[in-house]
């Protein structure tokens, strides 16, 4: 028996009222917000992440094997700069604006989905510089995030403008990476000329949003986040020294891979707790330090990611699967490894240390320059955190 009109009309109003209840209001949240914390969302889009920076630390990794140096270093860059940007754009995001309701929740799935499909095109683009599918991928990241502003202009009228500029910068930035997938870029000079330019695009966008009004993001939230994706990262180097590891033959006992996963793991140790160390990240809310911060941790996240592709690359040498000198194995570790002390200088020391105690992490990234190889390198590592240690030790005694 067909239902009446009035009772498909109260059905229809009631599943209209469920939807209207659900879908909260993208009010700005509170930035004194005690506790607060990364959500479980949150976790799972670093989950994704973690997989985009493993596919272009192993594309690097590759390259370097092959002797393909700087179009390997390169693309490296590149494809970490993409999920980077992805990553903290949407980071920043949340921090000011998650209400976990139901589209939120959807457009962070869209958001996981592209990021899946950028790292699905990573090594194609090591390959054969094909960028299809970063491109593809990057665009629907980003395009999700036009929606989430959207959202944000239309409840938060206070910063409509911010909320406005970033929508509008964000989806014309976006008809730019197209048009350079569609344009001839089959040199890599060109190629990076044209990348060069849409990452100055990329990052201008937030510095002139954000001179609009300060969108409401949350110190201590996007300070953890940070240090949360820090700690991916420096997995690369856990997984070279487990790959060390797996090369142990028992009947054939090579002492070279025990020293490679100590060094590796004595390394990895070190560069965590020069990060978690007890400076303060982030001091104040002025928009030039939350750039400069915001901004310069790109550099600790190439060096940290790199450190690994460097460690395995110590390993396909040993194990005798590439001809690559030991001697730039060796700087495919330590270079990253001062890249790393230099950026938590940049964005950490300098502003809260005194003129003698800021120059420690530039001086030993000097003396990991010229350390020798394996043991040299974490020695070095281990004298950073002592001096780090005492440094802060002398600190709080005074």
């Amino acid at each position: 028996m067909l239902a009446s009109k009035p009772s498909i009309e109260k059905q229809q109003g009631q599943l209209h009222r469920l939807f209207k209840i659900r879908l909260k209001p993208m009010s700005p949240r509170d930035m004194q917000q005690e506790h607060r914390a990364a959500t479980p969302l949150e976790l799972l889009f670093d989950l994704v992440s973690v997989i985009a920076i493993a596919a272009a630390a192993a594309g690097l990794h590759h390259a370097l094997a092959e002797a393909h140096y700087i179009d390997g270093i390169s693309k490296y860059i590149a494809a970490i700069f993409a999920i980077w940007w992805a990553w903290m754009n949407y980071t920043w995001f949340a921090s000011a604006y998650d209400n976990d309701d139901p589209l939120f929740r959807l457009l962070t799935m869209v958001i996981m989905a592209g990021a899946l499909t950028l790292a699905a095109g990573i090594s194609q683009f090591f390959e054969q510089l094909d960028f299809g599918l970063v491109v593809m991928g990057y665009v629907i990241i980003r395009l999700a995030m036009v929606a989430l502003w959207l959202r944000a202009a239309k409840h938060d009228r206070a910063r409509r403008k911010t909320t406005l500029s970033y929508a509008v910068g964000i989806a014309l930035v976006q008809l730019y990476w197209v048009g350079l997938l569609l344009a001839d870029m089959s040199s890599l000079s060109l190629f990076f000329g044209g990348f060069a330019i849409g990452i100055g695009l990329e990052l201008s966008v937030p510095a002139l949003a954000e001179r609009h009004g300060t969108t409401p993001w949350h110190r201590d939230h996007i300070v953890e986040r940070y240090g949360l994706l820090n700690i991916i990262v420096l997995g690369e180097t856990l997984l070279a020294g487990s790959m060390a590891l797996n090369q142990i033959n028992l009947d054939n006992f090579d002492t070279r891979f025990v020293y490679l996963a100590i060094s590796s793991l004595v390394i990895l140790f070190s560069l965590w707790w020069l990060y978690f160390s007890r400076e303060e990240q982030l001091q104040h809310k002025q928009l030039k330090l939350a750039l400069i911060w915001g901004y310069g941790h790109l550099v600790i996240y190439l060096a940290g990611a790199a450190v690994g592709a460097g460690f395995a690359l110590q390993v396909d040498i040993l194990a005798g699967h590439s001809t690559t000198s030991i001697l730039i194995a060796h700087y495919a570790v330590a270079i990253p490894i001062a890249a790393y002390f230099g950026g938590i200088w940049f964005v950490r020391d300098r502003y809260v240390l005194g003129s003698a105690a800021k120059g420690i992490l530039p001086l030993f990234a000097c003396l990991i320059i010229i350390s020798p190889p394996l043991v040299g390198l974490g020695g070095v590592a281990c004298l950073t955190v002592m001096s780090v240690y005492l440094r802060n030790h002398l600190a709080s005694t005074q």
